[in-house]
């Protein structure tokens, strides 16, 4: 299998960032790596012929009505007892599996290298889903029951849901109900205040609700393409909440949300506030040590801040670097990796750069399309099919609530992916140690390329995995039956050897975040009356001022 060339790499946030200033339908377009396709499977005549033979035989099976093709366990489009029931729905299901299942497998059969056949699986996979018959009005069974009982006011309403949702971006089905959760109301309520606040970030501390608090505080640097809330949902379902409960002091950036004038923001200056905002951690808590903490792209900013700090007189500043669904080392990092390349990486950041900043609602439309039957076709036959109402997700309402990002900022992510800077950065020098989590089911950064953070950093690394994808890993509180995450004491170079070597623990990691967390920022010290110190005072309670900018 060809490896991809060292300047023709990027990660899949940095990759999506491409995407998002391109537009996602260009990825739908034939293409070189459509034409090597073409080309494998005409070279393969044998192979080929018998996989297409196969289906034939299966079509035929179908029509007689003896197929034995039924869908996986878990796929929600076809539970409805109809298509089942109904002869000639039950075919058209089996006939649309059997030829899904048969596009699949000539993509394998063709043997293309790993960024050829990234990006002519993604196309089926997309093409295949948008085919699905329970996309198609009246055929759904739902659909056409819905037609009966309403009397056709289904479609009306689901025509005026699809125009609402064409008229701007992201150009996708609306996943949630925008008018049930508020920043501030049912959402981000932990209780805190705002103790410093420049152009580009507002600090905010949270209120203890302990006694005694450890005597280290926690910094946590929220992505740069979301709003930090995901970390604060509601109650109950808060990591913050959870850390505050446990005697941890937290602090928290919420970053401004730029426009056009912020343009010049760049990597320096987003590293530059995170330093900042650690010398007021400092001076509010008296503590010399801090642990840093980052999320996704929050979590590059966090570890080259690490090896900035690491590279200065203080290299024991920090007490310790947590990464959470964060990719670092960028070779090969899942589909969305593959679907960019450096002339494309020109285009978009010229095309950011004209505008002044990349809009968050176009990064929202790229992220549907990595998921296309959770993210766009479940919600088209809810909105479109249905004539429903999305349900009330605080998840997805967070994602939707999106954030620019300035040109000068996407052209440096992009230009660390492109060349995998991050490999280079000096992380080797961060001794301290390190907390990695990632999401088993992650489609965004894949769990075995946030792995190979353990290799990167200097010091002792635990990696956990956790259950679910990309953000959903994160958003784990205790209390659920099914959640579960893997720990193993050893780091092999192999991700594949790691989870072999795996135990699997039920419930939520973040128990044993708090226990990591206890062994590094103790002792504890009574709880303070108030919050700011050190010259800064409380400006406004949590959840602040630039969370609610749109």
């Amino acid at each position: 299998m060809t490896a991809p060339a060292p300047d023709d790499l990027a990660a899949p946030l940095d990759a999506l960032l491409v995407d998002a200033a391109l537009g996602p339908l260009r990825r739908f377009a034939p293409d070189a790596s459509t034409l090597k396709l073409a080309a494998r499977l005409a070279g393969r005549p044998r192979g080929t012929a018998a996989r297409l033979g196969t289906l034939a035989a299966e079509l035929f099976r179908v029509a007689l009505g003896t197929s034995a093709v039924a869908p996986d366990n878990g796929d929600r489009r076809f539970t409805d007892p109809a298509w089942t029931s109904n002869p000639l729905l039950h075919r058209a299901v089996q006939a649309y599996l059997a030829t899904g299942r048969t596009a699949t497998d000539l993509v394998d059969h063709a043997g293309l290298d790993w960024r050829d056949r990234e990006r002519v699986r993604f196309g089926v996979e997309n093409l295949v889903a948008a085919l699905a018959p329970s996309n198609v009005p009246m055929l759904n069974p739902a659909s056409a029951k819905a037609v009966v009982d309403t009397g056709g006011l289904n479609l009306l309403r689901g025509a005026l849901n699809l125009a609402a949702d064409m008229r701007s971006a992201p150009r996708v089905p609306r996943m949630v109900d925008p008018s049930a959760f508020t920043a501030g109301g049912n959402l981000a309520t932990t209780p805190g205040a705002v103790v410093a606040r420049t152009e580009v970030y507002e600090l905010i501390q949270y209120t203890p609700t302990t006694p005694t608090v450890r005597q280290v505080p926690l910094l946590v640097v929220p992505p740069t393409i979301n709003k930090y809330y995901v970390l604060d949902l509601a109650p109950g379902r808060s990591l913050v909440e959870y850390l505050v409960a446990s005697g941890q002091q937290v602090f928290m950036l919420s970053w401004r949300n730029p426009d056009v004038r912020h343009r010049a923001w760049g990597l320096s200056t987003y590293l530059h506030a995170i330093l900042d905002a650690l010398d007021a951690v400092e001076r509010v808590t008296r503590s010399p040590t801090a642990v840093l903490a980052g999320v996704c792209s929050g979590g590059i900013l966090a570890s080259l801040a690490a090896a900035r700090v690491a590279a200065t007189d203080r290299p024991d500043r920090l007490a310790g670097l947590t990464l959470l669904v964060t990719v670092l080392d960028q070779q090969r990092a899942g589909t969305p990796a593959a679907l960019a390349d450096r002339y494309l990486a020109s285009a978009a950041v010229a095309a950011s750069r004209r505008k002044g900043y990349l809009d968050g609602r176009a990064l929202a439309e790229v992220f549907a399309w990595l998921r296309p039957g959770d993210l766009v076709w479940h919600y088209w036959v809810n909105n479109y099919l249905l004539g429903r109402q999305p349900p009330a997700f605080d998840i997805l309402y967070w994602n939707s609530d999106t954030t620019r990002m300035p040109a000068r900022l996407h052209a440096d992510f992009v230009d660390l992916a492109l060349h995998n800077r991050l490999a280079n950065a000096g992380l080797d020098a961060v001794s301290t140690d390190a907390y990695v989590v990632a999401g088993v089911a992650d489609h965004i950064t894949p769990w075995q390329s946030c792995y190979r953070t353990t290799s990167l950093l200097g010091g002792s690394a635990r990696f956990v995995l956790s259950t679910s994808g990309h953000i959903a890993a994160i958003v784990n509180p205790p209390g659920s039956p099914k959640a579960t995450y893997r720990l193993n004491p050893d780091n092999p170079d192999d991700p594949q050897d790691w989870l072999a070597g795996a135990r699997t623990e039920p419930g939520s990691w973040w128990p044993d975040f708090t226990g990591w967390l206890a062994d590094r920022t103790g002792p504890d010290r009574r709880a303070p009356r108030r919050l700011g110190g050190g010259g800064l005072d409380p400006l406004i309670d949590a959840p602040g001022t630039y969370v609610l900018d749109r």
